[in-house]
């Protein structure tokens, strides 16, 4: 059954669903609907949590086994499952069919999926998560351009806060359609705001505050091409104190939207249209660094650096050997079109 975010908090105040899944591009989207799965759990003693990350080399038998023992340490545990490419493949289809038709007992599954493509959502193993009697899919759809306004309005007003219309257009040039940042920017203009009446001059001054070292910035100069720029860029955020998680989010969302494009300008498509058609949309002079971004590697090559960043986020949680740092200036330098052989370790 299909729930839209908005039905899922009324949804979570009744009895929950053996399985959910949570299915959308949106980093900040996605990640606070399964917040708010993990808090219904805990607020019904779900005491036990294991996390299952998908890869090529996946074996699903810990599903399998996962959904058949009984909990050791509580009587009821969430179980989560992240496949970030969006496809389980032959054995994890017939494994989430399994898990469906029989689901474990005080037991809840999260599955976390990449937004579903059509063909995709034709598949069987698809089909039976959308339509399924015992799961709950949330569907995460992109904040649109005409939309973003009254977005920022409303979570403006969550923290207390109104603005002028001057003040929502500044911010909305700011975030770029990144909703991430714009909840960040909102954070930090509650400290910098006197009253809750948010004017163009306080948003002016937080977008100069940040201007030295910033993420997107860094993000702009890897897509431009301009290596060393963004090596400055990366050593400035982490000497600003800027975790490692933060600026893999910012690259692996790049990353994933050059190798969708490079994937259907290889099928014939025009670049163009496909940057002007881009979910969620590319703002302004992003249009341009996008469009060379693309075609500086060929899809295959854009669709390993992928890879790569899976395995980064693997070492920041210590489940992979390697120096983070030096891994992610590696990747930065790549999708800037420069190689550089840097220490692992």
């Amino acid at each position: 059954m299909k729930l839209t975010p908005a039905q899922l908090a009324k949804h979570l105040q009744g009895p929950l669903a053996p399985l959910y899944v949570v299915s959308g591009d949106d980093p900040l989207l996605c990640q606070e609907a399964c917040d708010a799965i993990r808090a219904a759990c805990r607020a019904r003693e779900f005491s036990e949590r294991q996390v299952f990350h998908v890869d090529a080399n996946f074996d699903w038998n810990l599903l399998r086994e996962a959904g058949a023992s009984l909990s050791l340490f509580a009587d009821k545990r969430l179980l989560e499952l992240r496949i970030p490419a969006g496809k389980p493949g032959d054995d994890g289809t017939r494994a989430l069919l399994d898990y469906l038709a029989r689901p474990a007992e005080d037991t809840v599954l999260l599955l976390s999926l990449p937004r579903l493509d059509g063909k995709t959502q034709k598949t069987k193993w698809a089909k039976a998560l959308i339509d399924g009697d015992n799961c709950q899919f949330v569907q995460i759809w992109p904040v649109d351009a005409a939309q973003l306004p009254q977005w920022i309005r409303q979570r403006l007003a969550q923290a207390g806060l109104s603005a002028s219309m001057e003040a929502i257009d500044l911010l909305v040039a700011r975030i770029e359609g990144n909703l991430l940042a714009a909840v960040q920017e909102i954070e930090k203009l509650k400290l910098l705001v006197e009253g809750n009446q948010l004017d163009a001059a306080t948003v002016q001054a937080s977008v100069a505050d940040s201007a030295r070292f910033d993420l997107f910035g860094l993000l702009d100069a890897a897509l431009a091409g301009d290596a060393a720029h963004a090596l400055r860029m990366l050593e400035g955020l982490r000497g600003e104190g800027v975790e490692a998680p933060v600026i893999l989010w910012g690259l692996a969302r790049e990353l994933r939207l050059l190798a969708t494009l490079a994937q259907q300008h290889a099928q014939g498509q025009p670049l163009e249209r496909l940057i002007a058609q881009a979910k969620p949309p590319i703002f302004g002079k992003r249009q341009a660094l996008v469009g060379r971004a693309v075609q500086r590697h060929p899809a295959s090559r854009w669709n390993q650096l992928l890879r790569d960043a899976q395995l980064i986020d693997a070492q920041i949680k210590g489940q992979a050997p390697g120096n983070v740092w030096n891994a992610l200036a590696q990747l930065t330098l790549q999708i800037a079109g420069t190689r550089l052989n840097l220490p692992t370790e």
